[in-house]
């Protein structure tokens, strides 16, 4: 007779702390702890090794941590169905047990799969809320005050202990690589994957890192500081939004704090807020992952997608020193501050006219940390796709200006631009060419010239979104049924949702 388990399959939430799959598994018996190594999703064009390499890290200390709970990871390659059908012929499935996981469509697809699977064998698959988001959510009246009564539920703990298997499955080492490499280089300045790493960095933004937080998170020079960055660790699981909201709850409760560090705690409070804000909208429409949230904006820049442009700004050779030192910076950290990630997402829409999925796919294996729902709803934001927002048409020769006013950013990213007076630095192209060669940088050899003109683009991006508007007969229409779907409730405004305005703050995320 084959022995019965209670299989509990670990997806983004790589922690056995406030796990409550794990936790109620393990009140019921024999647990199987599973990861799934697959690789049809690390060759998404939104998946990259980076990521891939973060999520080892993190599997290795959930194994360790597993195994003083009595029973470790099990590793297995595959789809997650064939995974099962072996599963089931080694054991009795007597429950598979998971959170929700709110990803892109492929992700979707295979749970639809998983679903369909576990009817047909008699298996009941239990699912769980991992965060703020809501499955087969109607509509957003009353979703705040669910976030909130999640927020303040106890947390699970993890289980004391759990039964050794004495029979175990064939397993998988992980691999060492899987997805695509950005960089050659893609170790040193990558963050680390783990809870332990994840606790670290909560200790110290809590401590002492979070007090700047309100007005150091704008300038990449100093929100790799003032930041969080716990958004891969939220991303990946290793720790709960609950746990991260209750801990900064409990100090800005109990702790002695002066005006700025109060803000600060309370600005990234209402972070966490829009952090499942965002996933909400991707977890009721898929659809967004592909497709422009307003369907009347669909083809607005697909037919003259400029393949060059792109690649200029994908590999950080623009001629905007700022645009080409925050993607430079990104490519080969895995992370850049929100107001930066917004800055390169308009450049590529406005100025260089570029449908906004190649970007998304672009940037989503840029980042350490890239969560489906918020990055998806935030390109077409930003792109202006979502038709509720304002259109930030950032000048990236003013931000440059007010966000890196000495250069200090641009000349560590961008070498070759190293030796250029703080005076030209933010537009080198403006250089004499006597002085040029005095500091060895020859604009258009060693540096390019810009490969557009930002501000008549720009104009050009205004007239074709307000042509749009003007003479599209179901745009206002579309416009007011996404708001009604998707829009905050937390403040609402008696300003339509369709011109240059925004009913819904655009947030600087961790």
């Amino acid at each position: 007779m084959k022995p019965s388990v209670h299989i509990v399959w670990f997806k983004r939430d790589l922690r056995v702390h406030d796990h409550a799959p794990l936790c109620v598994a393990a009140s019921r018996g024999a647990v199987l702890p599973l990861y799934v190594i697959e690789p049809d999703y690390w060759a998404l064009a939104d998946t990259s090794a980076r990521q891939w390499q973060f999520v080892r890290q993190s599997l290795h200390e959930l194994n360790t941590a597993l195994v003083r709970l009595g029973q470790g990871l099990i590793k297995m390659q595959g789809t997650v169905i064939e995974v099962l059908a072996t599963l089931q012929q080694h054991y009795t499935i007597a429950g598979l047990y998971s959170h929700q996981e709110s990803g892109n469509q492929w992700t979707f697809a295979r749970d639809q799969q998983v679903g369909q699977w576990c009817q047909q064998h008699a298996v009941v698959w239990q699912e769980y809320q991992p965060y703020g988001a809501v499955r087969r959510l109607r509509d957003r009246e009353g979703w705040a005050g669910q976030w909130e009564r999640f927020m303040r539920q106890e947390r699970v703990l993890a289980p004391t202990r759990l039964a050794q298997l004495k029979i175990l499955p064939p397993q998988q080492r992980l691999p060492d690589q899987l997805g695509s490499v950005l960089e050659a280089n893609e170790s040193g300045l990558l963050q680390s994957g783990g809870r332990r790493a994840a606790l670290s960095l909560l200790g110290s933004f809590l401590r002492e890192r979070g007090r700047s937080y309100s007005y150091g998170m704008s300038s990449p020079l100093s929100a790799a500081q003032s930041c969080s960055r716990l958004s891969p660790h939220l991303a990946y699981g290793t720790v709960s939004v609950r746990e991260v909201t209750q801990k900064l709850r409990n100090m800005l409760e109990y702790a002695e704090l002066d005006k700025p560090w109060k803000r600060s705690l309370r600005s990234f409070d209402a972070r966490l807020h829009w952090h499942c804000h965002f996933i909400q909208k991707l977890e009721t429409d898929i659809r967004f992952e592909r497709e422009p949230m307003i369907p009347a904006l669909q083809g607005l820049r697909e037919a003259r997608f400029n393949q060059a442009h792109f690649e200029a700004w994908q590999s950080g050779t623009t001629g905007f020193p700022f645009i080409d030192a925050c993607m430079r910076s990104l490519r080969q950290t895995g992370w850049l501050n929100f107001r930066m990630r917004a800055m390169l997402v308009a450049f590529a829409a406005y100025q260089l006219w570029l449908h906004w999925q190649k970007p998304a796919w672009h940037l989503a294996q840029c980042f350490t940390d890239y969560e489906p729902g918020i990055h998806y709803c935030q390109i077409q934001m930003q792109s202006g796709t979502s038709g509720i927002n304002a259109l930030r048409m950032y000048n990236p020769v003013k931000q440059s200006q007010d966000q890196d006013a000495q250069g200090i950013f641009i000349r560590r990213w961008l070498p070759e631009l190293a030796r250029v007076p703080t005076e030209f630095i933010h537009e080198p192209w403006g250089m004499p060419w006597s002085l040029q060669q005095e500091v060895g940088c020859i604009i258009g050899t060693h540096y390019p010239t810009p490969i557009v003109d930002h501000m008549q683009a720009v104009r050009y991006a205004r007239a074709q979104f307000s042509e749009l508007r003007k003479h599209h007969p179901d745009f206002r229409a579309q416009a007011q049924a996404l708001n009604e779907k998707h829009g905050s409730r937390k403040r609402r405004t008696r300003r339509r949702p369709v011109a240059s305005t925004s009913n819904t703050q655009q947030m600087e995320l961790f």
